[in-house]
């Protein structure tokens, strides 16, 4: 679009209000009584002035403020329902989302996991709103932000008139002795800490033009902000899970990519001793034996990026601690807190088959629950068959054997057993304290023989790369809020026209302050204070329609 050639020379972009130079209204019909619209110094923004093609209308709508708070207000609604019922996350690992929030919540946590609020922070459509928000932020500041600097840096010292006479406050003056005076105003402000510049024996006193950038600012920070949030989704960037180790175990930790494994070389427990008077009361109070301390003696392997995964044998150890409660090892940006414990762990079951009739034992096995073998070779001819293993048994909804979870807190199995006299193979089902024959009675049986316990470490991991963008971010912010809400950008004018002084002043807010200033800066020069042009419209609106009621009364 064609460019527009100000009568002080200089050339504006197309849509300016106001020159950017000496102020000048460029709209020929503009009202030459009102004062002057200087939220963004009359500068011409592109989401008002292209507005024809796909992209213009695309940047049109986000550099809308109204559009940015929708956004925010549908971002703070969604995180609202997010909150109504626990996410996902923190319910227990061994239930299944879609009957846990049925059975705990009713229909309304039916619905819930239906819409997706179970998962409402990783979910495609709030990282949508997050996206668009910092989109929004991102276009609505460059929409304004660049033309505002450039009509900042453009302007003159020497105003066009009507854009000193249509500014708030505005007065003129008569005096003698003009140089002498306006050398007097100009060291006041320069002791108020106004940046004075000089052009044609006229003045333009400025500061606080850095308060101008606060709200963007603030954006800069909040755009950063969103980022770390964003960046939390992806993989290697945040880790907040928790692992169960065995003693013994070796394992790989979660959130790592398979490149970090974690070895339980031994759990320790202590309690308070129920007989010290001093804790006495407390453990009474509690029903029974209270932890004094807990942790894990932990080693920490990497994995060769070469290296198989899985294949623990080509770990080489890089850090080993004993973790405790708030004293996790630490490696590398990955920490490992102790959180929980559990003793007792069902580990290994034995069992022996023995003949029913005589009792005789053809031999044992032993079955290691997390890790059970399929078949169980007891020589002469004899074998025992894993065909069904349920860690933590359960009838499900169809009265079919199931499992809850893979944690072996109530074994399961069904066994086929195979001896010289039954090569076709019997069928069994044990479980603690059963033992049934559900396809008919059997020759042989599976007998417990003997169980096996360890203590399980519950730990947390974490990782977060995220923080050094949230802190920024957050610092940034308050800093943009900081510098927009405690400083004021403000401008004082001082211009001969036609033997006359001329004195006009601006600013974005406090406008009680900058005319108290400027009253003191021209105390006892003979210049007249400047008047408020908006509290003397709005008084004599408030006259005018007082005496048009008294006009009213008495006609009636």
């Amino acid at each position: 679009m064609n460019k527009v050639k100000c009568e002080c020379g200089h050339v504006n972009p197309f849509g300016t209000v106001l020159c950017e130079s000496c102020g000048k209204p460029v709209e020929e019909n503009d009202d030459q009584k009102g004062l002057l619209n200087m939220r963004y110094e009359g500068v011409a923004r592109r989401s008002q002035t292209y507005t024809t093609t796909f992209i213009d209308k695309i940047w049109m709508f986000f550099s809308s403020v109204k559009v940015g708070i929708w956004i925010i207000v549908l971002t703070l609604v969604a995180s609202i329902f997010g909150t109504i019922f626990p996410q996902e996350m923190y319910i227990p690992s061994n239930v299944r989302p879609e009957t846990h929030y049925a059975e705990e919540y009713g229909v309304l946590g039916q619905i819930y996991y239906q819409l997706g609020f179970h998962n409402l922070y990783g979910s495609w459509w709030y990282m949508a709103l997050i996206a668009a928000l910092g989109v929004s932020l991102i276009i609505c500041s460059l929409d304004r932000v660049v033309p505002l600097y450039r009509a900042l840096k453009t302007q003159r010292v020497t105003r066009h008139e009507n854009f000193l006479k249509r500014q708030r406050l505005f007065g003129t003056s008569n005096v003698n002795n003009v140089d002498g005076v306006l050398e007097t105003v100009k060291a006041r402000l320069e002791e108020k800490k106004y940046k004075v510049r000089e052009e044609n024996g006229n003045l333009l006193a400025e500061k606080g033009r850095f308060s101008r950038w606060g709200p963007y600012v603030n954006h800069i920070g909040l755009i950063i902000f969103l980022m770390g949030c964003m960046f939390r989704f992806f993989p290697g960037m945040y880790v907040d899970e928790n692992m169960w180790i065995r003693e013994g175990e070796v394992m790989v930790v979660p959130g790592t990519n398979s490149k970090y494994y974690l070895g339980n070389e031994s759990f320790t427990l202590e309690l308070y001793d129920e007989e010290d008077e001093l804790f006495a009361e407390a453990i009474e109070r509690a029903g029974g034996a209270v932890a004094k301390n807990y942790e894990t003696e932990a080693v920490l392997y990497e994995r060769d990026p070469g290296a198989t995964v899985g294949a623990t044998s080509e770990l080489q150890e890089v850090a080993r601690h004993n973790i405790r409660v708030n004293d996790p090892l630490s490696y590398e940006g990955l920490s490992i807190y102790q959180i929980d414990y559990k003793l007792h762990e069902f580990s290994v079951m034995s069992f022996t088959l023995n003949k029913k009739e005589t009792g005789e034992s053809l031999g044992q096995i032993d079955v290691d629950l997390n890790n059970p073998e399929d078949e169980y070779d007891l020589g002469n001819g004899a074998k025992v068959i894993l065909r069904e293993y349920f860690p933590d048994y359960e009838l499900n909804e169809q009265n079919v054997p199931s499992t809850r979870s893979r944690v072996p807190d109530n074994p399961g199995f069904i066994f086929e057993m195979i001896t010289p006299e039954t090569p076709e193979g019997e069928i069994s089902f044990v479980a603690v304290q059963q033992n049934l024959e559900p396809l008919g009675e059997n020759q042989y049986e599976m007998k417990f023989a003997d169980l096996e316990t360890t203590h399980v470490t519950g730990l947390t991991v974490r990782k977060d790369y995220t923080l050094p963008f949230l802190f920024v971010g957050g610092f940034i912010f308050m800093v943009g809020l900081i510098q927009g809400s405690y400083w004021a950008h403000r401008r004082v004018w001082l211009q001969r026209v036609n033997g006359e002084v001329w004195i006009a002043g601006h600013t974005n807010k406090n406008w009680s302050s900058l005319h108290k200033e400027i009253d003191e800066a021209i105390a006892e020069t003979g210049l007249g204070s400047p008047s408020d042009q908006l509290e003397e419209k709005e008084k004599n609106s408030e006259r005018e329609k007082k005496l048009g009621k008294d006009k009213g009364g008495t006609n009636e």
